[in-house]
């Protein structure tokens, strides 16, 4: 089996407008479908990260909070590659979007910091 990318990452989310606002608003993924799907009774929105990828969101009713400190087993955060980070965090500082301290990260020596979704959900810009 040859695997040649990510084609989506899903996550669950605890509130869709909030959610969608963050995602498409403030970071500009572009939405690819949007569905209400009662049988489930939740929403599925589908967001284009790149020609490659997609980042699927889940809005189900009560989702269980996402364990985060101490850590789970599962997806830890979504990294993003950026070209220049000063400039990404100051684009997100803009929006209200709070940044850790740049550092460097020890094992690439590139650039990195971390903000956080509406859910907690640790997001990195890496160089």
């Amino acid at each position: 089996m040859i695997l040649s990318t990510i084609h989506h990452i899903a996550i669950i989310v605890s509130d869709y407008d909030k959610s969608k606002d963050f995602y498409v608003n403030k970071l500009g993924f572009e939405v690819i479908r949007e569905n209400y799907r009662p049988e489930k009774e939740d929403w599925k929105l589908d967001l284009k990260i790149d020609s490659n990828t997609e980042l699927e969101i889940f809005a189900p009713k009560n989702p269980p909070k996402r364990p985060s400190y101490p850590e789970a087993c599962g997806l830890r955060h979504l990294a993003f590659k950026v070209e220049e980070i000063e400039a990404a965090v100051q684009q997100l500082k803009e929006l209200e979007i709070e940044c850790e301290p740049i550092r460097t990260d020890e094992f690439t020596n590139k650039k990195m910091t971390f903000f956080f979704d509406p859910d907690g959900l640790p997001l990195e810009l890496h160089e």
